[in-house]
Protein backbone atom coordinates (compact mmCIF):
# COMPACT_ATOMS: atom_id res chain seq x y z
CA UNK A 1 0.00 0.00 0.00
CA UNK A 2 0.75 3.72 0.19
CA UNK A 3 1.90 4.50 3.47
CA UNK A 4 1.22 7.71 5.09
CA UNK A 5 4.68 9.50 6.04
CA UNK A 6 3.58 9.09 9.70
CA UNK A 7 0.84 6.75 11.36
CA UNK A 8 0.02 7.66 15.42
CA UNK A 9 -1.38 5.05 17.94
CA UNK A 10 -2.32 6.61 20.96
CA UNK A 11 -4.78 6.45 23.69
CA UNK A 12 -5.65 5.29 27.40
CA UNK A 13 -2.88 2.49 29.45
CA UNK A 14 -3.73 -0.67 29.16
CA UNK A 15 -6.08 -0.76 26.09
CA UNK A 16 -3.25 -2.75 23.72
CA UNK A 17 -1.39 0.48 21.51
CA UNK A 18 2.19 -1.54 22.03
CA UNK A 19 0.87 -4.87 20.46
CA UNK A 20 -1.06 -2.51 17.28
CA UNK A 21 1.33 -0.35 16.96
CA UNK A 22 4.05 -3.34 15.97
CA UNK A 23 1.87 -4.84 13.66
CA UNK A 24 1.18 -1.98 12.05
CA UNK A 25 5.05 -1.24 11.83
CA UNK A 26 5.75 -4.77 10.50
CA UNK A 27 3.27 -4.45 8.12
CA UNK A 28 3.55 -1.05 6.57
CA UNK A 29 7.32 -1.83 6.67
CA UNK A 30 7.70 0.58 9.29
CA UNK A 31 9.07 1.22 13.29
CA UNK A 32 7.72 2.37 15.98
CA UNK A 33 8.55 5.88 17.50
CA UNK A 34 8.29 5.64 21.15
CA UNK A 35 5.35 8.46 23.02
CA UNK A 36 5.57 6.99 26.42
CA UNK A 37 7.00 9.66 28.63
CA UNK A 38 7.92 6.99 31.30
CA UNK A 39 9.59 4.23 29.08
CA UNK A 40 11.93 7.45 27.98
CA UNK A 41 13.63 5.48 30.97
CA UNK A 42 16.20 2.93 31.39
CA UNK A 43 15.20 0.57 33.84
CA UNK A 44 11.70 1.58 34.47
CA UNK A 45 10.58 -1.70 32.42
CA UNK A 46 8.36 -3.57 34.69
CA UNK A 47 6.24 -0.45 35.52
CA UNK A 48 5.58 1.09 31.92
CA UNK A 49 4.59 -2.55 30.03
CA UNK A 50 8.15 -1.91 28.37
CA UNK A 51 8.09 -4.44 25.54
CA UNK A 52 11.07 -6.22 26.12
CA UNK A 53 13.65 -6.40 22.98
CA UNK A 54 12.86 -10.21 22.19
CA UNK A 55 9.10 -9.20 21.93
CA UNK A 56 9.93 -6.56 19.42
CA UNK A 57 9.92 -9.23 16.04
CA UNK A 58 12.71 -7.61 15.39
CA UNK A 59 11.10 -4.11 14.71
CA UNK A 60 13.35 -1.35 15.30
CA UNK A 61 11.92 0.95 18.88
CA UNK A 62 12.98 4.51 18.74
CA UNK A 63 13.02 7.15 22.17
CA UNK A 64 12.73 3.90 24.75
CA UNK A 65 16.17 3.56 27.32
CA UNK A 66 17.18 7.35 26.51
CA UNK A 67 17.33 8.80 29.72
CA UNK A 68 18.36 7.54 33.07
CA UNK A 69 16.20 8.13 36.10
CA UNK A 70 17.94 11.27 37.10
CA UNK A 71 17.28 13.09 34.37
CA UNK A 72 14.00 15.23 33.76
CA UNK A 73 12.03 14.53 30.89
CA UNK A 74 11.55 17.62 28.52
CA UNK A 75 8.45 17.61 26.07
CA UNK A 76 10.59 20.11 24.09
CA UNK A 77 13.77 18.10 23.88
CA UNK A 78 11.12 14.71 23.40
CA UNK A 79 10.19 16.88 20.69
CA UNK A 80 13.38 17.10 18.71
CA UNK A 81 14.47 13.60 19.24
CA UNK A 82 11.43 12.06 17.71
CA UNK A 83 11.35 14.41 15.08
CA UNK A 84 14.96 13.34 14.03
CA UNK A 85 13.99 9.90 14.21
CA UNK A 86 10.72 10.06 12.13
CA UNK A 87 12.22 12.18 9.35
CA UNK A 88 15.80 9.90 9.27
CA UNK A 89 13.10 7.18 8.72
CA UNK A 90 11.13 9.04 6.46
CA UNK A 91 14.34 9.60 4.06
CA UNK A 92 15.21 6.09 4.59
CA UNK A 93 11.75 4.65 3.09
CA UNK A 94 10.64 3.65 6.43
CA UNK A 95 7.14 4.53 7.76
CA UNK A 96 7.09 5.95 11.20
CA UNK A 97 4.66 4.32 13.76
CA UNK A 98 4.33 7.04 16.72
CA UNK A 99 3.07 4.79 19.78
CA UNK A 100 1.93 5.69 23.22
CA UNK A 101 -0.43 7.60 25.37
CA UNK A 102 1.22 10.93 26.59
CA UNK A 103 -0.68 13.30 25.19
CA UNK A 104 1.15 16.14 25.12
CA UNK A 105 4.35 14.32 23.30
CA UNK A 106 2.13 13.07 20.80
CA UNK A 107 0.86 16.66 20.07
CA UNK A 108 4.72 18.05 20.22
CA UNK A 109 5.58 15.76 17.52
CA UNK A 110 2.24 16.60 14.82
CA UNK A 111 1.66 19.87 15.22
CA UNK A 112 4.43 23.28 14.98
CA UNK A 113 3.92 23.65 18.79
CA UNK A 114 6.72 25.84 20.44
CA UNK A 115 7.47 25.53 24.40
CA UNK A 116 9.28 28.19 26.08
CA UNK A 117 12.48 27.83 27.58
CA UNK A 118 13.14 28.05 31.09
CA UNK A 119 16.20 29.69 33.68
CA UNK A 120 17.42 27.86 36.66
CA UNK A 121 17.38 30.40 38.84
CA UNK A 122 13.50 31.27 38.38
CA UNK A 123 12.88 27.82 38.44
CA UNK A 124 14.90 27.19 41.91
CA UNK A 125 12.90 30.12 43.79
CA UNK A 126 9.71 28.59 42.47
CA UNK A 127 10.36 25.51 44.11
CA UNK A 128 11.78 26.47 47.19
CA UNK A 129 8.14 28.51 47.47
CA UNK A 130 6.43 25.32 46.60
CA UNK A 131 8.33 23.04 49.22
CA UNK A 132 8.09 26.11 52.04
CA UNK A 133 4.30 27.10 51.34
CA UNK A 134 2.72 23.97 49.31
CA UNK A 135 1.00 23.70 45.85
CA UNK A 136 -2.43 25.09 47.17
CA UNK A 137 -0.89 28.20 47.86
CA UNK A 138 1.27 28.95 44.84
CA UNK A 139 -2.20 27.96 42.76
CA UNK A 140 -4.10 31.08 44.01
CA UNK A 141 -0.95 33.06 42.90
CA UNK A 142 -1.69 31.38 39.27
CA UNK A 143 -5.27 31.39 39.57
CA UNK A 144 -5.19 35.28 39.97
CA UNK A 145 -2.12 35.77 37.06
CA UNK A 146 -3.59 33.70 34.57
CA UNK A 147 -7.34 31.78 35.53
CA UNK A 148 -7.28 30.13 32.42
CA UNK A 149 -4.16 28.05 33.27
CA UNK A 150 -5.40 27.50 36.82
CA UNK A 151 -8.76 26.51 35.88
CA UNK A 152 -6.82 23.59 34.01
CA UNK A 153 -4.34 22.48 36.33
CA UNK A 154 -4.68 20.44 39.40
CA UNK A 155 -3.96 22.74 42.80
CA UNK A 156 -2.44 19.60 43.76
CA UNK A 157 -0.04 19.43 41.15
CA UNK A 158 3.14 21.81 42.04
CA UNK A 159 5.43 20.34 39.22
CA UNK A 160 2.52 22.11 36.80
CA UNK A 161 1.85 24.80 38.54
CA UNK A 162 5.36 25.61 38.89
CA UNK A 163 5.46 25.54 35.39
CA UNK A 164 2.83 27.78 34.80
CA UNK A 165 4.32 30.69 36.69
CA UNK A 166 7.50 29.78 35.15
CA UNK A 167 6.09 30.11 31.73
CA UNK A 168 4.35 33.25 32.89
CA UNK A 169 7.24 35.46 34.30
CA UNK A 170 9.76 34.69 31.27
CA UNK A 171 7.21 34.80 28.50
CA UNK A 172 4.61 37.79 30.10
CA UNK A 173 1.85 36.47 28.84
CA UNK A 174 -0.39 33.57 29.51
CA UNK A 175 -0.05 30.01 30.22
CA UNK A 176 -1.50 27.74 27.87
CA UNK A 177 -2.39 24.50 30.14
CA UNK A 178 -4.64 23.04 27.57
CA UNK A 179 -2.26 23.79 24.26
CA UNK A 180 -4.64 24.45 20.90
CA UNK A 181 -4.75 22.19 18.12
CA UNK A 182 -2.70 23.63 15.13
CA UNK A 183 -4.57 24.31 12.41
CA UNK A 184 -1.60 23.23 10.04
CA UNK A 185 -0.30 20.35 11.22
CA UNK A 186 3.70 19.26 10.63
CA UNK A 187 2.66 16.20 9.57
CA UNK A 188 -0.09 14.45 6.84
CA UNK A 189 -0.39 11.81 9.39
CA UNK A 190 -3.24 8.81 10.29
CA UNK A 191 -3.98 8.76 14.31
CA UNK A 192 -5.73 5.92 15.05
CA UNK A 193 -6.95 5.86 19.00
CA UNK A 194 -7.58 2.60 20.96
CA UNK A 195 -9.82 2.31 23.40
CA UNK A 196 -12.18 -0.14 25.13
CA UNK A 197 -15.26 -0.49 27.29
CA UNK A 198 -14.95 1.47 30.54
CA UNK A 199 -15.83 -1.18 33.06
CA UNK A 200 -13.67 -3.76 31.63
CA UNK A 201 -10.63 -1.37 30.87
CA UNK A 202 -10.82 -1.05 34.51
CA UNK A 203 -10.19 -4.75 35.35
CA UNK A 204 -7.46 -4.86 32.06
CA UNK A 205 -5.54 -2.24 34.71
CA UNK A 206 -6.25 -4.14 37.41
CA UNK A 207 -4.77 -7.58 35.80
CA UNK A 208 -2.29 -5.02 34.73
CA UNK A 209 -0.79 -3.90 38.16
CA UNK A 210 -1.06 -7.88 39.45
CA UNK A 211 1.18 -8.82 36.75
CA UNK A 212 3.86 -6.02 37.20
CA UNK A 213 3.77 -7.02 40.97
CA UNK A 214 4.37 -10.97 39.97
CA UNK A 215 6.82 -9.61 37.62
CA UNK A 216 8.87 -7.93 39.84
CA UNK A 217 7.81 -4.42 40.26
CA UNK A 218 9.48 -3.98 44.04
CA UNK A 219 13.00 -5.48 43.00
CA UNK A 220 13.10 -3.15 39.72
CA UNK A 221 12.27 -0.59 42.11
CA UNK A 222 15.36 -1.52 44.60
CA UNK A 223 17.31 -1.58 42.09
CA UNK A 224 16.80 1.51 40.82
CA UNK A 225 17.08 3.08 44.37
CA UNK A 226 21.21 3.34 43.89
CA UNK A 227 21.23 4.74 40.36
CA UNK A 228 19.17 7.52 42.13
CA UNK A 229 15.35 6.75 41.10
CA UNK A 230 14.21 8.94 44.45
CA UNK A 231 16.36 12.14 43.09
CA UNK A 232 14.39 11.73 39.50
CA UNK A 233 11.67 14.68 39.18
CA UNK A 234 10.42 12.67 36.69
CA UNK A 235 10.83 9.11 36.90
CA UNK A 236 9.69 8.78 40.74
CA UNK A 237 6.56 9.80 39.64
CA UNK A 238 5.87 7.09 37.52
CA UNK A 239 2.79 5.07 38.22
CA UNK A 240 3.89 2.08 40.09
CA UNK A 241 7.39 3.06 41.34
CA UNK A 242 5.45 6.35 43.20
CA UNK A 243 3.94 4.20 44.87
CA UNK A 244 6.45 1.35 45.66
CA UNK A 245 8.52 4.53 47.37
CA UNK A 246 5.75 5.50 49.40
CA UNK A 247 5.47 1.72 50.58
CA UNK A 248 9.05 1.59 51.25
CA UNK A 249 8.97 4.78 53.08
CA UNK A 250 6.11 3.59 55.42
CA UNK A 251 7.78 0.00 56.42
CA UNK A 252 10.42 -2.66 55.06
CA UNK A 253 9.22 -4.80 53.31
CA UNK A 254 6.49 -3.00 52.01
CA UNK A 255 2.63 -3.48 51.95
CA UNK A 256 2.02 -4.93 48.44
CA UNK A 257 -1.70 -5.31 48.98
CA UNK A 258 -1.57 -1.38 49.51
CA UNK A 259 0.71 -0.51 46.74
CA UNK A 260 -1.45 -2.88 44.41
CA UNK A 261 -5.03 -0.74 45.35
CA UNK A 262 -3.13 2.92 45.14
CA UNK A 263 -1.22 1.68 41.63
CA UNK A 264 -5.19 0.59 40.44
CA UNK A 265 -6.40 3.53 41.80
CA UNK A 266 -3.47 5.94 40.54
CA UNK A 267 -4.01 4.26 36.75
CA UNK A 268 -7.44 4.23 36.18
CA UNK A 269 -7.83 7.87 37.55
CA UNK A 270 -4.91 8.36 35.06
CA UNK A 271 -6.79 6.66 32.05
CA UNK A 272 -9.77 9.04 32.17
CA UNK A 273 -7.53 11.51 32.04
CA UNK A 274 -6.05 10.13 28.96
CA UNK A 275 -9.30 9.44 27.41
CA UNK A 276 -10.68 12.95 27.86
CA UNK A 277 -7.06 14.67 26.11
CA UNK A 278 -7.55 12.40 23.26
CA UNK A 279 -10.52 12.39 22.75
CA UNK A 280 -10.78 16.69 21.84
CA UNK A 281 -8.76 15.32 19.04
CA UNK A 282 -11.19 15.06 16.17
CA UNK A 283 -8.54 13.74 13.77
CA UNK A 284 -8.66 10.35 15.69
CA UNK A 285 -10.19 7.41 14.27
CA UNK A 286 -11.17 5.60 17.35
CA UNK A 287 -11.01 1.43 17.13
CA UNK A 288 -12.24 -0.57 20.32
CA UNK A 289 -9.13 -2.55 21.32
CA UNK A 290 -11.29 -5.70 22.22
CA UNK A 291 -12.54 -6.23 18.36
CA UNK A 292 -10.85 -9.43 17.06
CA UNK A 293 -10.58 -7.43 13.89
CA UNK A 294 -8.67 -4.92 15.51
CA UNK A 295 -5.86 -4.96 13.14
CA UNK A 296 -7.43 -5.21 9.92
CA UNK A 297 -9.59 -2.37 10.73
CA UNK A 298 -6.84 -0.18 11.53
CA UNK A 299 -4.87 -0.97 8.05
CA UNK A 300 -8.03 -0.47 5.99
CA UNK A 301 -8.24 3.02 7.93
CA UNK A 302 -4.44 3.54 6.93
CA UNK A 303 -5.09 2.22 3.79
CA UNK A 304 -7.91 4.59 2.99
CA UNK A 305 -6.50 7.29 3.86
CA UNK A 306 -3.46 7.07 1.87
CA UNK A 307 -5.04 6.40 -1.25
CA UNK A 308 -4.07 9.16 -3.97
CA UNK A 309 -6.39 12.14 -4.40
Amino acid sequence: MNAPPLVAVVGPTATGKSDLGLELAMHLGGEVVNADAMQLYRGLDVGTAKLPPGERRGVPHHQIDVLDVTETASVAAYQRHARADIEALRAAGRTPVLVGGSGLYVQAVLDPLEFPGTDPELRASLEAELAADGPHALHRRLAGQDPAAAAEVLPSNGRRIVRALEVIALTGGPFRATLPRATEPLYDAVLLGVDRDVASLDDRVAVRVDRMLSSGLLAETRALLPLGLRDGRTASRALGYRQVLDALDAADPPDLAWVREETVRATRKFVRRQRSWFRRDKRIHWLDGADPSLLDRALAHVTACSRPG
